[in-house]
């Protein structure tokens, strides 16, 4: 009884709760413990993510995979170098927490090889079959029987014997022969060459050569599993089974579960759908483990399940590539490096090996698949640079290696061999790569002849023909708009309703292509799309020869995401998917507009390149750079950014009111979407300075939105002379056979040098800080500096000037398709001791009630009949506005002083191709 009073006693006895103040009672959160070993898990997680993350700014800047920074973070990590530090890896890295930190490793492997099996695509093979299966047959056979020779002699050498002699055979047979699929593609795209003929060829030899290579491991490794023949052929035929039962009945039904939930149509997996294919991928790496293979089997085969249709699987990978890459994946590859003792290589014998390996790994692959390609019709650079990309090793030969040495194939020692080996092979192929096939040598797959020299419209060709009376010469009838956000679509479509000569025009056709260059690939085909015409065939011919043609262009930044790799490989689809491209082509089949498709995804750094490229490869005479900025709110303006400021005696139009602030700060400010190396000031900047046909930078304004009732259009064009203001009186014109369209054109002189009263000291500081404030320094891309003009240059530009002014602006005007439009410009001369001041006010008086106010100005940054930059910076002072010094490098100085006085109008800043 007294016993069990006492056990009673001792039940209801409050229990002594354990210490819970962490670090206040004295507890080390670096100490592992078994009940709670988060703490440490999340020190090692940080410290392997730092690690990775500095390295990866160095290797980046080497145009270096990803894969080599983590695996050497994980070397200096490791035993190699850190490990030397008394009680560092006891304390970070110690024994008893690499269980939990090798568990995160491999979920993080099995996603990741899920991502890779979505990469696969046998399409590209089939694209390629005859050179692709010629290329990855002769890059497996040679490293394959090579790699077996040379496993006999490292057998003997680093082994105790104990191991299978054929399987220690087969398993380095199969490290030397395997090439890394994920990594090459990287490669690929940072190189530029995914559009090549090289690049095509490789990622499709690259395909079946990773198909392949993986069969061969799981071969490998079921052998090394299996207690007897029988057992690992029951593997392998469980396995074979499972492949064949995932990619049939399973796939089958994915697909149509993605259909029935509506997530395949829509591109975009739902939750259940990201839940169904979480579960499919661990019951693959799940039953791929238990029968003796591995889990990341099961993961490369859970990823050929997703279908690719609509983006689909890049979706897919957008919501798991950030954890995956990020978080778990450099876990795993720092162990492989923390494995990775260097230290063993202490003798000129292992030295040997390591060199010996190396050799013996890249000419096996080089030679064979150089021998390969040469035989299947490319040249010798070409060749050598196929046989250096299919070398790469990196990702796959890390994941094998790592199989060999959990199996026990591998020591320590051997294993460091091999991986220093991959480190080697990868680090290689970037520099061979660019030495064997140096971007002169290139030829991108469906690449088009230029025209014209450089494959662009000549501005001045078509001002002279406006002067002889060539009509249809002077036309831009051919337009290429660049558009990366849903924003910039009322801009597009309004600067091309405006471009049409007339309602009353033939057929649309409408296009998805995407021009062969750097990471695009051409659609298969196009489509024409008719609508209806009230003007019959007679109609439609009297119009095909001013027919407009929208070349729409599409960028996608490419990151160094997988994603963005995926979009990449996948721009046909896109090119059809994309809404924001589909939106423009209804609305050319909507407006009876001819509109042709584009999509890139190029670093952010090549955007102005693609421009340039995409204007040759399509001979636009105009590229169109859409811009939308809210106007800064302040306090005399509107709530609304969109709301214009208007004068007293007008209810639209010009706003002359004071601003504090450039309605451009939001546009130039260093925080965008893609601010890698500058601001957008610096991309608009480059366009123009690149880009090898005129230019015309549309900001929009809410212009779109005014066509009401009776409402108007009402261009203003201050022509002050030189090239781009001659282009911009062109465009004008053209603009105005619209018959919704009407201008008013002054030629402005300036008269006397003592126009302006000179500025205080005061003033005068008070104009430098508002047009340096808000400056983003760039050294990378200075100002755009031209050369100056010499008399005779002068002279032919001011004689240029006369004759295009005279042709439009005499009574006998001989060409007659330009009455109707000439007829709604009114044309004025003004001269003025302070020309801006003057076209401001005239800009306000010329525009009638019930229609909206475009400014039509040129750019006027080299060849300018003269500057204004003094009576800018005193209309800044007059107004207190903000420019800062990037503003007028871009709008120039006439459409700057717009910004300075207040200006609610649209603006078409235009510059005429350089050279000309």
């Amino acid at each position: 009884m007294e016993t069990f009073s006492s056990g009673v006693i001792g039940l209801t006895r409050r229990a002594a709760a354990p210490s819970q103040a962490g670090i206040f009672s004295g507890d080390n959160p670096s100490h592992y413990n078994a009940g709670d070993p988060i703490r440490l898990w999340v020190i090692q997680a940080v410290v392997i993510i730092g690690f990775t993350q500095l390295l990866a700014l160095v290797f980046g800047r080497m145009r270096q995979p990803r894969v080599i920074a983590e695996v050497i973070g994980g070397v200096i990590l490791g035993p190699s170098i850190m490990g030397r530090i008394p009680k560092f890896t006891a304390t970070i890295f110690p024994d008893a927490s690499m269980a939990g930190l090798n568990l995160t490793a491999n979920v993080g492997l099995v996603l990741f090889l899920f991502i890779v099996g979505m990469e696969v695509d046998m399409s590209l093979v089939r694209r390629n079959a005859r050179a692709s299966a010629a290329i990855s047959l002769a890059g497996l056979i040679l490293p394959l029987g090579l790699g077996a020779a040379l496993g006999v002699p490292i057998y003997h050498t680093f082994t105790d014997g104990s191991h299978n002699f054929g399987y220690f055979v087969l398993f380095v047979a199969v490290a030397i022969g395997i090439t890394a699929f994920p990594v090459l593609c990287r490669i690929l795209t940072e190189l530029k060459l995914l559009d090549t003929t090289v690049g095509v060829v490789v990622l499709s030899a690259g395909v079946g050569n990773d198909v392949i290579g993986w069969i061969l491991l799981a071969l490998a490794v079921a052998l090394i599993n299996a207690s007897s023949g029988l057992t690992a052929l029951w593997v392998l035929l469980a396995g074979l089974a499972y492949v064949l039962f995932v990619c049939f009945p399973v796939r089958w039904a994915y697909r149509w579960l993605s259909r029935k939930t509506g997530s395949l149509e829509a591109g975009n997996p739902s939750a259940m759908m990201m839940t169904v294919t979480l579960v499919l991928v661990l019951i693959s790496a799940f039953y791929t483990d238990i029968i003796g293979i591995h889990a990341i089997f099961g993961g490369f085969v859970a990823g050929l399940v997703i279908p690719h249709d609509h983006g689909y699987a890049i979706s897919m990978v957008e919501k798991l590539e950030d954890l995956v890459s990020i978080l778990l994946l450099p876990i795993y590859f720092a162990l492989s490096g923390l494995r990775t003792n260097l230290g063993l290589l202490n003798n000129g014998i292992t030295w040997g090996y390591v060199v010996l390996i190396c050799v013996v790994a890249f000419f096996s692959k080089f030679l064979g698949c150089s021998i390969a390609a040469k035989l299947s019709g490319f040249n010798l650079r070409e060749s050598g640079a196929i046989g250096t990309l299919m070398s790469c090793k990196g990702l796959v030969e890390l994941i094998v290696l790592n199989v060999g040495l959990s199996a026990g194939i591998l020591d320590t020692r051997t294993f460091s061999m091999f991986v220093l080996h991959a480190l080697i092979l990868t680090f290689m192929t970037t520099p061979l790569t660019l030495l064997f096939y140096p971007p002169k040598h290139r030829v991108h797959v469906g690449s088009t002849l230029t025209h014209g020299g450089d494959g662009a419209a000549t501005a001045e060709d078509g001002h002279a023909s406006a002067m002889r009376g060539d009509f249809q010469g002077a036309l831009k009838t051919r337009v290429s708009t660049i558009v990366d956000r849903f924003e910039q679509l009322p801009a597009v479509m309004t600067f091309t309703q405006l471009l049409q000569p007339s309602t009353l025009l033939a057929p649309a056709l409408v296009s998805i292509s995407a021009p062969k260059s750097e990471y695009r690939e051409k659609a298969a085909s196009e489509s024409s799309i008719l609508p209806p015409s009230a003007d019959g065939p007679h109609s439609q011919n009297q119009t095909q020869g001013r027919r407009l043609t929208l070349e729409a262009l599409r960028l996608i930044e490419l990151t160094d995401r997988t994603s963005a790799v995926f979009k990449s490989q996948s721009v046909d689809a896109l090119v059809r998917s994309d809404a924001l491209l589909s939106v423009l082509r209804t609305f050319g089949y909507l407006h009876r507009v001819n509109v042709s498709t584009s999509l890139a995804v190029v670093g952010v750094d090549d955007f102005p390149e693609h421009v340039a490229q995409h204007v040759r490869e399509t001979s636009s005479q105009l590229v169109v750079l859409p811009w939308v900025s809210p106007v800064v709110p302040t306090e005399d303006s509107p709530a609304s950014p969109s709301a214009p400021r208007e004068p007293p005696n007008h209810p639209t139009g010009v706003s002359m009111s004071i601003s504090t602030s450039s309605p451009f700060d939001a546009l130039f400010q260093q925080k965008r979407d893609r601010s890698t190396t500058g601001g957008q000031a610096q991309y608009i900047r480059r366009i123009f300075s690149d880009v090898p046909t005129d230019v015309a930078l549309f900001w929009d304004r809410g212009l779109g939105q005014a066509v009401e009732g009776n409402a108007q259009h009402h261009l203003f064009l201050p022509f002050f002379g030189g090239p781009d203001d001659r282009l911009a009186l062109s465009l004008v014109v053209q603009l105005c056979l619209n018959p919704c369209v009407t201008a008013s054109v002054v030629r402005v002189r300036k008269s006397g040098e003592e126009a302006l009263t000179p500025m205080n000291s005061i003033e005068a500081e008070k104009a430098w800080n508002l047009l340096h404030s808000n400056t983003v320094h760039n050294p990378t891309f200075p100002d755009t500096v031209y050369g100056a003009q010499t008399t005779q240059t002068r002279l032919a530009s001011d004689t240029a000037d006369d004759l295009l002014w005279a042709r439009f602006t005499s009574s006998g005007n001989t060409v007659p398709e330009l009455s109707q439009a000439l007829s709604r410009i009114i044309f004025a001369e003004e001269t003025s001791n302070a020309p801006l001041h003057s076209v401001i006010g005239l800009a306000t008086r010329s525009l009638p009630a019930t229609a909206r106010l475009l400014l039509v100005a040129g750019r006027a940054r080299r060849m300018a009949v003269e500057s204004h930059f003094d009576e800018l910076r005193k209309l800044c002072v007059e107004h207190n506005a903000s420019l800062g010094t990037e503003l007028p490098k871009i709008l120039g100085e006439v459409a700057s002083a717009f910004v300075a006085a207040g200006s609610s109008a649209s603006m078409v800043i235009v510059q005429a191709a350089t050279g000309r």
